[in-house]
């Protein structure tokens, strides 16, 4: 069964993004419904597709069933409030409405927003496939954890307090169901995949591997790991190459090794960028060589 959910993560500049819509437009050429959102504050989703993309869901020139969508952190935030503060309007007074904005001001409400935006996504039934192009490792654990830490503190302050740092748990009670449903679909193998990129690097392997350990605390397998920039094979007759490839192979064996029982893919260095639909498209074989829709 194909997964309705696959996350490419990885540390900075390992080639996410590229991986990521890579295996957007291969679903979306093999006819599902396919939307690509990145988490990534500072997302080059817009420049590798070259078009304008943004804060709302978005055609993608040349692949009719593509959309894609760029989450800006403030624009998520404006919208939370607003979608808070809207069923209070009529209902209390301008005094009380302004208090609730003060408790919406508070940096907990950004990160309130982002996962919030983020869970929209896990809900909506409206396509076959989602891609998320995650910011940077430590930014996607932490997004991936504020669903769990959430829904707990929501439970927490109904038993006690009855305050969050957003203010009283019952403007926000709601949402407990909603981030519940978001955790048993993160940790459903079969709907969800998490797809790990790397090179073949020793910062890089051992930065993967923490990540992996972390999504095991929350309760998440991970599907598989590409090592992405490989040199190839034809190009080591050159000194340089030969020796950088011969390290490469060293960290790629390494990976194998801790990562036994999980598909472990390369992806060799091209010799121009990966951007574009017409690129995208000439990597899909490489990527998907095993003639499967699982990545």
């Amino acid at each position: 069964m194909r997964p309705e959910y696959i996350f490419f993560s990885g540390k900075g500049g390992v080639g996410k993004t590229s991986m990521a819509c890579t295996a957007a437009v291969y679903y979306a050429d093999n006819g599902k419904k396919t939307l690509i959102v990145t988490t990534d504050p500072a997302s080059n989703l817009a420049d590798v597709f070259e078009q304008p993309i943004g804060h709302h869901v978005t055609p993608i020139t040349g692949v009719p069933n593509l959309w894609a969508m760029e989450i800006d952190p403030d624009e998520a935030t404006r919208e939370y409030k607003e979608r808070s503060l809207a069923p209070m309007r009529g209902l209390f007074d301008d005094e009380m409405l302004k208090v609730v904005e003060e408790q919406l001001s508070g940096p907990c409400t950004e990160e309130m927003a982002a996962f919030d935006k983020f869970t929209d996504f896990m809900e909506d039934d409206n396509w076959d496939v989602i891609v998320f192009d995650t910011a940077p490792t430590g930014h996607t654990l932490r997004l991936l954890q504020l669903p769990v830490e959430w829904s707990k503190h929501i439970r927490d302050s109904a038993q006690g307090s009855g305050q969050t740092c957003m203010g009283p748990v019952a403007l926000i009670q709601d949402s407990k169901q909603k981030y519940d449903d978001a955790i048993a679909r993160l940790r459903d193998a079969v709907r969800t995949q998490f797809v790990f990129v790397m090179q073949a690097e020793q910062t890089s392997l051992e930065e993967t591997s923490r990540s992996i350990a972390e999504l095991v605390a929350l309760g998440v397998a991970t599907s598989r790991i590409i090592v992405n920039g490989l040199i190839p094979e034809a190009e080591t007759v050159n000194p340089f190459f030969g020796r950088r490839r011969e390290m490469q192979e060293t960290y790629l064996e390494r990976a194998k090794q801790l990562y036994a029982g999980m598909p472990v893919q390369t992806m060799e260095l091209l010799d121009s960028e990966i951007k574009g639909v017409a690129m995208f498209r000439k990597c899909a074989p490489m990527l998907f060589q095993r003639g499967t829709t699982d990545v």
